[in-house]
C-alpha cells in the first residue's frame, strides 16, 4: 500500500495543533522568542560536540579566526 505523504512535518502539524486560534502580540514575542532559543540551543550542542571530538582549545580558535578558511570557488 501506497504511504500518503504529509506536506508538513511532525513538528510543523505539532505547532499548528497547538495554536489554533490566534496569538496576542506579546505571546507570538515569547513564541518566537523560545523557537529562537530551541533552535540556539541545538547550534550550540552540536558546535560543542564538534569541539569535543576534535579537541580543540582556545588557541585553536583564535587561529581559526585569523585564518581565511574558505575556498575561492573558480
Amino acid at each position: 500500500m501506497d504511504e500518503i505523504k504529509q506536506p508538513l512535518s511532525n513538528g510543523q502539524l505539532e505547532i499548528l495543533k497547538a495554536f489554533s486560534h490566534n496569538l496576542t502580540d506579546e505571546e507570538l514575542k515569547d513564541f518566537k522568542e523560545t523557537i529562537a532559543t530551541f533552535f540556539a540551543d541545538r547550534a550550540i550542542k552540536s558546535a560543542n560536540k564538534v569541539w569535543d571530538e576534535k579537541g580543540w582549545t582556545d588557541e585553536d580558535v583564535n587561529r581559526m579566526l585569523r585564518t581565511k578558511m574558505r575556498k575561492s570557488k573558480k
